[in-house]
């Protein structure tokens, strides 16, 4: 089986990103592209961003996960920590997380540190999600072989009945981290292949911000 993808070709030309249209500060220029994301109606969830680790089997593994809170430290998602994801940020805090916007011509590559937030904090986003989502937290021991799919809708079903009366707590193995990012490389599409890149690097507290070929 194959097929030659060769003559997939994409001309871009929807924007530019020069040194002089940017601050010292990359989360601000995220901020500001997320913004525009949001606006453009053209992504369908731009809050979803590719999570990349190494496992404990040595290999990277990227995953789609998306993003419910970004700050001037870092970007804010949510797993269980028992998770193959889990396991290999503990083993392994340096991650990659990625934004990829095609319909605005747009990638964010982040390199960071993956910390756990507070637990009062993941207390206070458990209790914000749907009954639903939380059910499915404790019901799945996420990355574990099943038998079957069977077996996790039987599963809720006993757990929502358990519940009817009972509120329904965070599980201890569930929680939010977040990705103080080190690195910020931020990817424009420009003609002839010759697209944008600039790259902010963290040194002690400032930004060093170099250009980048193609």
């Amino acid at each position: 089986m194959q097929k030659d993808l060769g003559e997939y070709r994409k001309t871009y030309e929807k924007s530019e990103l020069t040194e002089t249209s940017i601050s010292d500060n990359p989360m601000e220029l995220f901020q500001k592209w997320f913004y525009e994301t949001e606006a453009s109606e053209g992504v369908d969830e731009p809050n979803a961003m590719t999570v990349s680790t190494i496992g404990l089997d040595g290999f990277p593994k990227s995953r789609v996960v998306l993003l419910k809170k970004y700050t001037h430290e870092g970007f804010i998602f949510y797993s269980n920590y028992d998770s193959e994801k889990g396991k290999a940020i503990a083993a392994n805090p340096k991650v990659c997380i990625s934004f990829f916007w095609p319909f605005m011509e747009r990638q964010i590559i982040i390199k960071g540190i993956a910390e756990k937030i507070p637990e009062n904090l993941s207390d206070g986003y458990f209790d914000s999600r749907p009954d639903g989502s939380k059910l499915g937290a404790i019901v799945s021991e996420q990355s574990a072989v099943i038998s079957s799919r069977e077996v996790l809708e039987e599963k809720l079903k006993e757990l929502e009945k358990e519940y009817v009366t009972k509120e329904i707590l965070r599980p201890k193995n569930w929680g939010g981290y977040i990705v103080k990012p080190v690195s910020m490389e931020f990817w424009q599409g420009r003609p002839n292949r010759l697209h944008d890149r600039i790259r902010f690097s963290l040194e002690d507290i400032d930004w060093r911000i170099d250009r980048l070929a193609p």
